[in-house]
C-alpha cells in the first residue's frame, strides 16, 4: 500500500513539474521580451536559479543538519544531469546552434567552476573561505551578465507586449510548482528507492540529484519544443553553474563540507564531461540529434559506474 501511494505521489510530481515548467518558460519569456534582453540570458539568470531552488533547498538544509556528504553528492549528480541529459535530451527534440555568449562566456565558466571545486576537494574538505570564495565568483558572474545583459538589448518589438504582471504571476506560479513537485518527487522516490534495499550513497548521488534536477529538465525540454533553444542550454549551463558556485559556497560557508575520495572522482567526471560538451559544441558549432544520444549514453554509463562501485 505505502509502495502504490508513493508510486501515485511521485506521478503528481511529475504533473506539476512540467506544468510549472510551462507556466515558468512562458513567463520568462514574456519578461526577457519587455526587458529586450536575449531569452539566453534568462535562461542563465532568472530561470537556472529558479530551477536550482530544490538543490539549494536540499543542499543547503542539508549543510544546516549535518548531512554535508549529501550536499556534494546532489551538487555534483544534478550538474552530471544537467549536461548529459537535460542539455543532450533537448538536443534529440530539436537540434540548435548554441548561443554565442553561451559559448564564449558561459560554458568556459562553467568548466571552470567544476575545476574549482576538484581543487578545492582535493584536500578531502570544502573549508568555510573557500565557500565564502565560491560565492564571491557568483556575484562577480551574476554582475557581469547582468552589465552584458543591458548592453546586448533589442529593439523594441511591433509584437504587443505581455503585461509585466502576468509574466511574474506566471513566473512565481511555475517556481511554486516546480518546488513543490520537485519536493514530490525526491520523497518518493527516496522512498521507494530504500523499499527496494538501495543503498543511501546511491540514493543521493542518484534518485536525490535526478529528483532536484527534474526542474532543469522539463523547463529545458518545454523551452526546446516552444523555440526557446538559447533558454534551455542556458538554463542547463547556468544552473551547473549557480549549483556550485552559489549552493556549495553557501553549504560550505554555513559549515565545511567533508568530501570522499570516490566523490572526488565523480567531481573529476563531472569537469571531463562539461569540457568534452563543450569541446564538441565547439567542433560541430551545434546540438545536433547523435551529440544529445551520445550524452545520454554517457549518462547511462556513468550511472551504472555508480551502482558497481556503490
Amino acid at each position: 500500500m505505502a509502495m502504490l501511494l508513493n508510486c501515485l505521489v511521485l506521478v503528481v510530481g511529475f504533473v506539476l513539474l512540467v506544468k510549472g515548467a510551462d507556466f515558468f518558460v512562458d513567463g520568462s519569456s514574456g519578461v526577457a521580451r519587455r526587458l529586450r534582453v536575449p531569452g539566453v540570458v534568462i535562461g542563465l539568470t532568472v530561470v537556472a536559479m529558479g530551477t536550482s531552488l530544490p538543490e539549494a533547498s536540499v543542499s543547503i538544509t542539508a549543510g544546516l543538519t549535518g548531512n554535508n556528504g549529501l550536499s556534494l553528492g546532489n551538487v555534483i549528480g544534478s550538474n552530471i544531469f544537467n549536461l548529459m541529459v537535460v542539455a543532450c535530451f533537448c538536443a534529440l527534440v530539436m537540434s540548435f546552434v548554441p548561443d554565442k555568449e553561451l559559448m564564449v562566456r558561459d560554458f568556459p565558466v562553467c568548466i571552470g567552476a567544476s575545476a574549482l571545486l576538484v581543487f578545492f576537494m582535493w584536500d578531502d574538505t570544502l573549508q568555510r573561505w573557500e565557500g565564502v570564495v565560491m560565492l564571491g565568483l557568483m556575484a562577480a558572474y551574476i554582475a557581469l551578465t547582468v552589465v552584458q545583459a543591458l548592453a546586448s538589448r533589442t529593439p523594441e518589438s511591433e509584437e504587443e507586449p505581455v503585461s509585466l504582471l502576468r509574466c511574474i504571476a506566471f513566473i512565481l506560479l511555475g517556481m511554486a510548482a516546480i518546488i513543490w513537485g520537485g519536493d514530490l518527487v525526491v520523497d518518493s522516490a527516496s522512498s521507494i528507492a530504500a523499499a527496494l534495499g538501495l543503498s543511501q550513497t546511491l540514493i543521493g548521488l542518484t534518485i536525490v540529484a535526478v529528483g532536484t534536477s527534474l526542474p532543469e529538465l522539463a523547463t529545458s525540454i518545454v523551452a526546446a519544443r516552444k523555440g526557446e533553444s538559447g533558454l534551455a542550454l542556458g538554463n542547463a549551463v547556468g544552473s551547473c553553474i549557480f549549483n556550485i558556485l552559489f549552493i556549495l559556497g553557501a553549504s560550505s560557508a554555513l559549515t565545511p563540507i567533508e568530501s570522499a575520495r570516490g566523490v572526488l572522482v565523480d567531481g573529476i567526471i563531472m569537469t571531463v564531461l562539461t569540457a568534452a560538451l563543450f569541446i564538441w559544441c565547439r567542433i560541430k558549432g551545434r546540438m545536433t540529434k547523435p551529440m544529445g544520444a551520445a550524452g545520454l549514453l554517457a549518462y547511462v554509463a556513468y550511472t551504472a559506474y555508480l551502482i558497481v562501485n556503490a
